[in-house]
């Protein structure tokens, strides 16, 4: 028998997968608007730090909450386009 079977996975902080970006450049990459991000990080929805006067994320973050909504309604704004 080999140790290897008895290894524990440590879940992966997705704040430490890549550069770290801002809201407003989360937005920006997203297509939402930057009140819905501010309001989903304040709540825990999406992954998201503050440091000084920022929210700061990263882009896997944003990448898996948009792969969460697919199976959902798409947002108001690219039903207005």
């Amino acid at each position: 028998m080999t140790t290897n079977q008895n290894k524990i996975q440590v879940p992966v902080d997705p704040l430490t997968l890549g550069e770290l970006i801002t809201l407003q450049q989360a937005t920006e990459y997203a297509g939402l608007e930057k009140g819905t991000l501010h309001n989903y990080a304040k709540s825990g929805r999406i992954k998201a730090k503050k440091i000084g006067l920022y929210w700061v994320t990263t882009k896997a973050v944003i990448d898996e909450y948009i792969g969460s909504r697919k199976t959902r309604r798409p947002p108001k704004k690219a039903l207005e386009k």
